[in-house]
């Protein structure tokens, strides 16, 4: 009696819950189909009018040329000096964050309590959660005068100053995407290592870190991704003198600080000057892109399986 109790209203329910997956399937769809649909505005947009601005500057100028002073008389459009710039400030950020990042990293993972981790976590929350402007007039009011007592020859605006703040900022990242992919790596292995006698040590160092490299890796270079796109933090930190320098103490600009300085309304709409924003934020666009398929070759190579 209670299975005929029971059946009718499993058989009730079937359409509904049919029906709620097809709800959900759409919507699902919907979401994937506008963050597709986003991508392909936004580079649509920048070839709109990178196209215009390519017809009245070669591209060999654009890419080779040493100069980049398209506000000025005669106009250069050589981007090498804010490639060079970008480069500098997030190969700084790189070198502060991804050992600092790491090892805390390893700390939360092998070797906090419980209530270490449980503290320090909603922490680096916290941090991730700062204004990137908020960062950089830390960087403005407090770094740089630093600096400037360490190294009376630098620059108030420089681009050590920027890369401080940015590694600062893409630490988070790395710490809780490294966090938790060191914790996802079976028991099984540590087990085993220590049953062969291995220290705490050289399990962390020989077994869990390797068989997380990928992961780690993938965290590495998605901070670096970051860094390379950071902007307001830079625009203050950074100083605005496009050239080709790989002195940290020199003031340099970034890409996105171009992008920040023009948009403000110094070159007229339609005009090779205003134009150049978008050719720059297309170059920045295929500098991300391509590092995120050369972090997508890594992890297939580097890539841990477990059964």
């Amino acid at each position: 009696m209670a299975l005929t109790a029971t059946t009718p209203p499993m058989e009730l329910t079937a359409p509904r819950r049919r029906w709620l997956e097809s709800v959900i399937h759409a919507v699902l769809l919907v979401c994937a189909a506008a963050s597709v649909a986003t991508t392909v505005g936004i580079v649509a947009v920048l070839l709109s009018q990178s196209i215009p601005f390519f017809r009245e500057v070669s591209l060999v100028e654009f890419f080779t040329g040493t100069e980049w002073a398209p506000l000025f008389s005669p106009a250069r459009y050589g981007i090498i000096p804010l490639v060079f710039g970008t480069t500098l400030v997030a190969g700084g950020a790189a070198v502060i964050a991804i050992p600092l990042g790491l090892g805390t990293a390893i700390y939360l993972s092998e070797y906090a309590t419980p209530p270490v981790r449980h503290a320090v976590k909603p922490l680096l929350e916290i941090l991730a959660g700062i204004p990137s402007v908020v960062f950089g007039y830390v960087a403005v009011v407090f770094i740089s005068p630093l600096l400037r007592k360490v190294f009376p020859s630098a620059d108030y605006f420089n681009a050590l100053n920027a890369s401080i703040v940015v590694g600062v900022m893409i630490l988070p990242m790395i710490i809780s995407l490294s966090e938790d992919v060191l914790r996802s790596v079976p028991r099984s292995l540590r087990e085993g290592a220590f049953a062969l006698g291995a220290t705490k040590l050289d399990v962390t160092m020989g077994v869990v870190v390797p068989a997380a490299l990928s992961g780690i890796m993938a965290s590495f270079l998605l901070a670096i991704a970051r860094a390379i796109g950071e902007t307001m933090a830079v625009t203050l930190a950074a100083g605005a003198t496009p050239q080709m320098t790989l002195n940290p103490l020199k003031s340099v600009q970034t890409m996105t600080a171009y992008i920040v300085e023009v948009s403000q309304g110094d070159a007229a709409a339609g005009t090779p000057e205003h134009r150049s924003i978008f050719a720059v934020g297309l170059t920045l666009f295929v500098m991300t892109l391509a590092l995120n398929v050369f972090a997508q070759m890594i992890l297939k190579r580097m890539r841990e399986k477990y059964e």
